[in-house]
């Protein structure tokens, strides 16, 4: 294919890949769903399991596979902008006066759905080999099952909070700041479990989690200063600012994913260090820009998200698989954090409120996902019992919630003097629920 075919083929396919996606995004939404879920339907119907059986012909003059590679550019590429905002607005100072409660659900929601998810690893081998995984599972793919379980998706939980009226209530102060706390202990656990994979690195993983140590110790302690004095203390124009920074996030998420991590975890790393206002709010000049930029473009990272899902691969064995997973990560999320929210003095209805809100999953479910099976952690055809898992715990969290609203009243304390309006993440508009600015709005 010549290179004038192959711009030609890679701007058809991003004009399908954005008005599709967007599409049923914005056609989730008026169903009451996170803009996710359409998103990521979309692109699994634009993958080779359904586009490409049903018009193997339309399926390969859309998406030859020259174009594969600027496709995953493209998708790195939000990906890094979409988690350096995640990490910017990452602020645990909410916790306030439900500190106990929070940390207390926060390690209920991690350790049991881990725990059920590394013993269900180690019980289920044989059953797992039929959906491709090794005969004898090495230590990092345990820790990953273990992980899969116990995430929850921040943007589209603090989104259903704000659809429900949630926002200035106990629960969903507790629920949200649980989320992002869960969410320090689950990407550390994560970048750990990847760097003992090991892959294709050259070095060794202990020598690459020290230089890994090193790194985020240099980012935590010189970087922030060096950026407030530099891009700040410059009054350098926002548009330029903007720029550097993204420039300083790639930079960051090279270094990393040289290091045998994800780009991920050096995106997130990038946006934590940038500085706040001087009230310590966040800047409006980059926030508005690293959403409008993510949200226009992590389509492309749900479309090569779709082309590693295998519909083909789901037997009877893989759908049984999804009954399990789905059971199990709904079971132990609610059930763990309701439990630690009730020890916690939280009344019936708000422990199970926040129990429901604590097993959402959605876009940082696929990430991890789309991480381990980059590392070789996941076979095919459990990534894609996987991926279903995240989709179907997200859709069932709205449905459970209006099963808790018609519980019996119980008396309820009093909501916390905070406004969780500045919660721990405001990146909603690609989980569904009103963005922070309306600027963000891109359903």
């Amino acid at each position: 294919m010549s290179p004038d075919a192959m711009v030609m083929h890679f701007v058809g396919a991003s004009a399908l890949i954005l008005v599709a996606a967007h599409a049923a995004g914005y056609l989730a939404r008026r169903l009451k769903q996170p803009y996710i879920v359409g998103q990521l339907t979309a692109g699994i119907a634009l993958g080779p399991s359904l586009l490409g059986a049903v018009a193997p012909g339309a399926y390969g003059t859309l998406f030859p596979k020259e174009i594969g590679p600027a496709m995953t550019g493209f998708a790195q590429f939000a990906l890094v902008v979409f988690l350096f905002a995640v990490g910017y607005e990452l602020d645990l100072t909410v916790l306030g006066d439900r500190a106990r409660s929070t940390v207390t659900v926060a390690a209920a929601a991690f350790a049991v759905p881990m725990a059920v998810g590394c013993g269900c690893a180690l019980l289920f081998q044989d059953q797992l080999r039929t959906l491709g995984m090794p005969r004898h599972l090495s230590p990092s793919m345990v820790v990953f099952a273990g992980v899969a379980l116990s995430i929850t998706a921040v943007p589209v939980l603090t989104a259903i909070v704000r659809e429900n009226g949630l926002a200035r209530t106990v629960p969903g102060v507790v629920a949200v700041s649980a989320a992002g706390l869960l969410d320090v202990i689950g990407w550390t656990v994560l970048a750990g479990t990847l760097l003992e994979s090991g892959g294709e690195e050259s070095l060794s993983w202990p020598w690459r989690a020290v230089l890994a140590i090193g790194f985020i110790a240099l980012m935590l302690v010189a970087a922030r200063p060096l950026l407030r004095r530099l891009l700040w203390g410059t009054r350098m124009e926002p548009s330029l600012r903007f720029a550097l920074l993204i420039g300083f996030a790639l930079g960051s998420a090279w270094v990393t994913h040289s290091l045998g991590l994800h780009v991920i975890f050096g995106a997130l790393l990038a946006g934590a260090v940038v500085p706040r206002e001087k009230n310590g709010t966040l800047d409006p000049d980059l926030v508005r820009p690293l959403h409008e930029v993510s949200s226009l473009l992590l389509p492309f990272f749900f479309v090569i998200s779709g082309q590693s899902v295998a519909l083909n691969s789901m037997d009877t064995t893989g759908w049984v698989a999804l009954l399990l997973a789905t059971v199990l990560a709904v079971t132990t999320k609610i059930g763990s954090s309701t439990a630690a929210a009730r020890l916690s003095g939280l009344d019936r209805n708000d422990a199970w409120t926040v129990g429901v809100l604590m097993s959402t999953r959605g876009l940082t479910e696929l990430i991890a996902l789309n991480a381990g099976y980059q590392a070789h952690l996941l076979s095919k055809p459990l990534y894609t019992v996987l991926v279903f898992m995240a989709l179907a715990t997200t859709l069932l969290t709205q449905p459970f919630l209006l099963l808790i609203q018609r519980l019996p009243e119980r008396s309820r304390p009093t909501p916390p003097p905070q406004d969780p309006s500045a919660s721990v993440l405001r990146h909603p508009e690609n989980e569904g629920g009103t963005p922070a600015t309306p600027a963000a709005d891109v359903g």
